[in-house]
């Protein structure tokens, strides 16, 4: 569908964010049933739950703005769900899995990021104020676990490094 004015673009990328999200919280699903780690499991449930209130918040955006979502093109998202699930199955350690899926998600969210940052200009420029405020909460949820997910990776890490240290000590005792 060609866009043919401003606001026709803010549509279609706020359309574009809520089938994003949505895509998301499934393909986080799906990311969560490989998991062993619980505090990794815990995590991955808690960004679904959280998924459906920025879902409920976007809905919001399009209510304020009198629109409806409008059905976008989700190439890129397939793409990526198709490289996931190739990869995934290739790795077969518990650890390096946990941390390839945490790394999925991450990138995942990077991307959002990024959109939620251009709509929140775009929301600015076209005077929707409100919807500004909806999106930099949505835009605060996702920064904020893309850095609960730095931290979590850091402490697999760690742990894994003091196992392998500890082993190693053992061994030369």
């Amino acid at each position: 569908m060609p866009v043919k004015t401003p606001r026709e673009l803010f549509v279609q990328m706020l359309s574009n964010l809520r089938q994003g999200t949505e895509r998301s919280t499934k393909l986080v699903q799906e990311f969560t049933q490989g998991v062993q780690d619980p505090d990794v499991k815990e995590a991955l449930e808690a960004r679904i739950f959280v998924h459906q209130k920025i879902l409920d918040t976007l809905d919001q955006c399009f209510k304020i703005i009198g629109e409806q979502p409008m059905k976008v093109s989700s190439r890129l998202y397939d793409a990526f769900v198709e490289d996931f699930r190739s990869e995934i199955a290739d790795v077969q350690n518990p650890t390096a899995r946990n941390l390839f899926i945490l790394a999925k998600v991450s990138q995942v969210v990077h991307h959002r990021i990024a959109e939620y940052r251009a709509l929140i200009a775009a929301a600015d420029l076209s005077g929707h104020y409100a919807v500004s405020v909806l999106l930099e909460s949505g835009l605060a949820d996702k920064v904020a676990f893309v850095e609960r997910t730095r931290r979590l990776i850091e402490t697999i890490t760690q742990v894994k490094t003091a196992e392998r240290i500890a082993a190693k000590s053992a061994q030369v005792a």
